[in-house]
């Protein structure tokens, strides 16, 4: 049975995973992609598989139906989000599907607190004008000790931000409605929007769903302490862009760290890329070879148990 493979972090290690594909008797097939298929290639290729392990791609009901009218049995999502695949049309239609919960959590994490000391420091600034105008920039940037974080979303990947928070010092405020404390670290909660004023951070770590989808937008701005530095490691669309660069131009926002965007790859039109201050990723955050690894191993396993049930 064939499986296609449309992750690019798992992509990456291909050559190392078609024997781990073989030895289970399937063949996995790496696709030709940078970030997402679209819904037409998905339809177009869908049908001639009987497993796909899902990245980013819009795994829609129209291509759900494309491959259940050919071979398509079973599907797994690479890694935790879940926005991107309609499970109610999996389940009418039969075919069994799960994403691969509780992992990546550290990793993203790193990236949240590399990006709030980038943003505290000016590091990424001073590495540019360094490299690319021979510039030798001293830009005074902030202390983490005595300031004040808050994140959003307090799951597995705001849990082990906000470990990371409290080493360096700082308050915390944790934003999520289905909180609970960790005995590992001091977090105060707080309803959202309550407290934004006193904010020095604001870290989105937190799902897209219909509640968490542009929360932060224009209504919010007068909400924000001005210098504000704001960071995205969860999902693009939970930040309204063109609210994010009235707040960049009006000084609310200090600068921001975006791993993730409402349209990506990021356009070239974007203008976002207006301010030199603000640190852009490719939706790398969970992207460490070990990580990437071990949850495509987890993944071959979990496709190889659904389609073994359609033998």
């Amino acid at each position: 049975m064939r499986v296609l493979v449309t992750c690019p972090n798992m992509l990456n290690l291909m050559d190392e995973f078609y024997p781990v594909f073989a030895e289970k008797g399937l063949e996995g097939v790496a696709a030709t992609v940078v970030q997402t298929l679209s819904e037409d290639e998905l339809i177009k290729m869908l049908p001639d598989f009987d497993g796909w392990i899902i990245g980013d791609d819009p795994a829609t009901r129209r291509v759900f139906e494309a491959g259940k009218s050919g071979k398509l049995k079973a599907a797994v999502k690479w890694g935790v989000g879940i926005d991107n695949v309609d499970f109610d049309a999996c389940e009418e239609l039969g075919i069994p599907v799960s994403n691969t919960p509780g992992v990546f959590g550290r990793e993203v994490a790193d990236v949240a607190i590399a990006y709030t000391i980038g943003l505290a420091r000016n590091l990424f600034v001073m590495d540019r004008k360094i490299r690319t105008e021979n510039q030798w920039l001293k830009p005074g940037g902030i202390s983490t000790w005595n300031k004040r974080a808050g994140v959003v979303g307090f799951g597995d990947i705001g849990r082990q931000s906000c470990k990371r928070l409290a080493a360096l010092d700082m308050e915390i405020v944790a934003y999520d409605p289905y909180f609970k404390s960790a005995d590992f670290v001091d977090v105060e909660h707080l309803p959202w929007p309550e407290g934004l004023n006193e904010l020095d951070f604001l870290i989105f770590t937190c799902p897209l769903n219909e509640y968490t989808r542009h929360m932060f937008n224009r209504g919010i701005l007068p909400q924000l302490k001005p210098g504000v530095r704001v960071i995205n490691v969860g999902r693009g669309p939970v930040i309204e862009e063109a609210a994010l660069v009235e707040g960049l131009e009006a000084g609310i926002v200090a600068s921001a760290a975006l791993d993730v965007f409402e349209v990506e790859p990021l356009p070239a039109n974007s203008r976002l890329r207006d301010f030199d201050q603000c640190i852009f990723g490719s939706h790398s955050g969970s992207n460490t070879v070990d990580a990437s690894r071990h949850v495509s191993l987890l993944t071959i396993d979990m496709i190889e148990d659904f389609l073994k049930k359609h033998v």
